[in-house]
């Protein structure tokens, strides 16, 4: 049973506005596992477990906290790489030098984690990727960089400008390695927004992170990964550390149809990252389940329309409308919200996405879905349009 009310938070015309829908739903879902959310307890200072494949927030703590990264603001790097691969600006074939700077900075001299490539040799980008991957190499990143922007500054530009188009608005970049700025930050969220937008858009650069050993040369690299090495479905993807914030891990696993992503940070110790990660991850994959809240093509709700042929537009889901809810407690409450920029202005086409359902569950877990638009709304006469300008001014937009 479902029960609607509604409210509404309304601006000047063409503001953004929320028109919500709260939903109170109570569902009967088996009990066969551990407590739910709110009590599980990490040592992590921030951490995220996500749904990959609804986006979905199953766990958080301190998640929207900035943070050094570390190496795992690798994966930003690698993100550029592949996407360069994907439209055809680079080949894995390609060759880079390992100059001065990047051997004297980030290779053997540096005493941090590398790749150990010789002084002024060249590599190609294949084995400087798996050098990344598996090895977390300073030195491969700064060749990289220099190699495609100049500089590993420019390049630290283009990593942030790529991390605006994906979507992360709050992390800033200012290296490749990911090596100690007081201004090169993450948040838990962001990266775990990252590793799955690397999953969904590279599925085969993505098979890299599950790669467990590395020959380069006389050197045998083995991937730091610690869950990589369990049976527990792990297939990627980066390490990190810097003193200033502690050992941090994010972690790709698949189980039974199922796909999550890990983050953590903030550990006093290196093994607490295959503890604490192989413990969030367990309770992930035991504890929620999937379930569907509307069937396909059934209409979850509407959004208001101004100057169109219709004053309400039905929204769908892109078939079924699923959630990730805990099994424990049963009887959850789940409090929805649609949420859009608004009011809408036509024309609007069916199928057009214009809009997100937003589940928060007692238990703090967080869904977002797209919804679409069920029809076609045109845009209406001159008349119209000056009337439902007129309701404006008068009432506000009236959910």
């Amino acid at each position: 049973m479902l029960f609607f009310t509604s409210a509404r938070d309304i601006g000047s015309l063409g503001a953004k506005f929320v028109i919500s829908c709260f939903i109170i739903a109570f569902f009967t879902l088996q009990s066969v596992q551990l407590a739910y959310a709110a009590q599980f307890k990490t040592r992590a200072k921030q951490a995220v477990l996500m749904d990959a494949d609804s986006g979905a927030i199953l766990f958080q703590r301190n998640a929207s906290e900035l943070m050094s990264p570390a190496s795992m603001s690798k994966l930003m790097t690698l993100a550029v790489v592949f996407r360069a691969l994907k439209n055809g600006e680079l080949s894995p074939d390609d060759k880079f030098l390992m100059s001065e700077n990047a051997w004297r900075k980030g290779g053997a001299p540096s005493g941090t984690s590398a790749m150990f490539v010789p002084l002024n040799t060249e590599v190609s980008l294949r084995e400087l990727l798996l050098g990344i991957v598996v090895q977390s190499g300073n030195d491969a990143c700064i060749a990289i960089a220099e190699g495609m922007a100049g500089s590993e500054e420019a390049f630290a530009q283009m990593m942030e400008k790529e991390a605006r188009r994906i979507g992360l608005k709050r992390s800033t970049f200012r290296n490749a390695t990911g090596l100690y700025h007081p201004e090169h930050l993450m948040t838990a969220l962001e990266l775990a927004k990252l590793g799955r937008y690397i999953r969904k858009e590279y599925p085969e650069y993505f098979k890299l992170f599950s790669q467990k050993r590395f020959f380069y040369r006389k050197h045998k690299f083995y991937n730091r990964n610690p869950l990589l090495f369990l049976n527990m479905g792990v297939n990627g993807m980066k390490t990190g550390y810097v003193k200033k914030a502690g050992y941090g891990l994010v972690a790709t696993a698949s189980k039974n149809g199922r796909n999550l992503i890990l983050v953590i940070n903030g550990l006093k110790r290196k093994s607490e990252r295959k503890s604490e990660g192989r413990k969030l991850l367990g309770w992930g994959f035991r504890s929620f389940t999937s379930f569907k809240l509307f069937d396909a093509g059934e209409v979850v709700g509407k959004a208001r329309v101004w100057g169109g042929t219709s004053v309400y537009v039905p929204l769908i889901g892109n078939g079924e409308v699923r959630v990730v809810l805990p099994r424990f407690p049963a009887n959850q409450k789940l409090r929805a919200q649609i949420i859009y920029q608004g009011p809408l202005k036509p024309p609007i086409r069916k199928g057009d996405k214009v809009a997100k359902l937003r589940v928060v569950t007692s238990t703090k877990s967080v869904n977002e879905v797209p919804l679409y638009a069920a029809e076609t709304v045109e845009r209406a006469s001159m008349t119209r349009r000056g009337l439902d300008s007129l309701v404006h001014m008068a009432f506000g937009w009236l959910p």
